[in-house]
């Protein structure tokens, strides 16, 4: 079984930004993002959102374009496709997710910060 997504010039930036003007799927894109060079089981984000609330918010996010959902076995792996988005909108999702984290109350559900990764050379 495939779930559908958009190829890269499908991807829109207002279904981006609609996608993520949402808080908890914020919260899921700034988890990918801290690691984005892994993918994760929808299982992991479970103390962001109940089950059947999560099926819909990564649904959203995989129509949008912003997350690839790969179903292997029993689980499915959610992983951020940075490297679309950042092609096709430069810059866009890195301002989002810092902007998201500096506007966010302290001490509340707000998504996790993503550390800059150190320049080379």
């Amino acid at each position: 079984m495939t779930l559908p997504h958009p190829d890269p010039e499908q991807i829109t930036l207002a279904g981006v930004l609609s996608a993520l003007g949402d808080p908890t799927r914020l919260s899921i894109v700034g988890r990918l993002a801290r690691r984005h060079d892994i993918c994760m089981t929808c299982s992991q984000f479970l103390e962001i959102a109940p089950k059947t609330s999560l099926s819909y918010h990564l649904a959203k996010l995989r129509e949008a374009g912003v997350i690839r959902v790969e179903p292997r076995g029993t689980s499915r792996f959610v992983s951020l496709r940075s490297h679309d988005l950042e092609v096709r909108f430069p810059g866009v999702l890195d301002s989002i997710l810092a902007t998201a984290v500096k506007l966010a109350p302290e001490g509340g559900a707000a998504p996790e910060a993503v550390e800059p990764e150190p320049a080379d050379g």
